[in-house]
């Protein structure tokens, strides 16, 4: 067990280098640039298929949905993340400007390991389970600072494990800090069980949004489900694969390094919201002028 977290926990917390910095161009061709890349985006609502059909999203008016490619923009040439696996898409509330620093995204994807049993998730002391993921987190945090990279903690639960083993849904939230910021990063889980494989949806924000995401938390529940067939009811344990881990392995962060989806350190960024077009990336020079305004316009 110890072995998967820290695998988890250095897949979720590695980071591949920025290219060095070019000369800044001024801020309103960035912003001109920003606001073509959201012109661009296909923003969708209603029903909308995953993954061939496997899961299906209704998304209602207060949510937009972004397609895997568009999401891709949005996190790697508006946020500045570098290239990484692609999602299934992401989700972004409808009020929300791309380019706040309120804004926030829930970002899916899908792990084919197989039926995970949600048997143990009753006795699972989830205090004792935090104590694991901070040592796991500290030994992964060894790694990053030999390369140059501010350290990471695990401060604690920002909201502790729950799953509703009726509707086979698990979330939690993480407190993250980075280097010697004050600022704290929120970390919001969700997996959803299914017949082959888990549904993750990862909320990404600062922490003073936490109230809100509470608040939106039933909603992203209710939107996503397993399709007929792809049910976790609809398992058959007599050809059906069943995972190697339970309900506390998907906490600790095993299917973090089966995903490959934050080999980048995304929850930073994200938290962050440094607004970075490709090609105009002076991060350090822009952010204290962006995080003065609560709109780029």
């Amino acid at each position: 067990m110890k072995s998967l977290l820290l695998l988890g926990l250095l897949a979720l917390f590695s980071i591949v280098p920025l290219p060095a910095q070019p000369t800044p161009e001024p801020p309103g061709e960035r912003e001109k640039a920003a606001t073509a890349l959201i012109d661009s985006l296909h923003f969708q609502q209603g029903d909308v298929s995953l993954s061939g059909g496997m899961a299906q999203l209704k998304v209602p008016a207060t949510f937009r949905y972004l397609n895997a490619d568009d999401a891709a923009k949005v996190l790697e040439k508006l946020w500045g993340n570098p290239p990484g696996d692609k999602t299934l898409g992401m989700l972004v509330p409808a009020e929300v400007d791309l380019m706040s620093r309120d804004s926030w995204a829930v970002l899916i994807s899908y792990v084919e390991d197989g039926y995970v049993k949600d048997d143990d998730a009753a006795k699972i002391n989830y205090d004792d389970l935090l104590k694991d993921m901070q040592k796991g987190t500290e030994e992964a945090s060894k790694e990053r600072v030999k390369e140059g990279y501010p350290a990471i903690s695990l401060v604690g639960w920002a909201a502790p494990p729950r799953y509703d083993a009726a509707a086979k849904k698990l979330y939690w939230a993480k407190k993250l800090k980075f280097g010697d910021s004050e600022m704290e990063t929120l970390n919001y889980d969700i997996r959803v069980l299914g017949r082959r494989g888990v549904l993750s949806l990862n909320c990404v924000a600062s922490m003073d949004q936490l109230p809100e995401i509470e608040r939106q938390t039933p909603q992203i529940l209710s939107m996503v489900n397993f399709s007929q067939g792809h049910r976790y009811a609809d398992f058959a344990p007599s050809t059906d694969k069943v995972a190697a881990y339970g309900i506390g392995a998907l906490v600790l962060g095993g299917i973090a390094a089966k995903a490959g989806l934050f080999k980048v350190i995304l929850v930073a960024l994200l938290a962050a919201k440094k607004f970075v077009i490709v090609g105009a990336v002076a991060l350090f020079s822009f952010i204290k002028k962006f995080f003065g305004k609560k709109n780029v316009s």
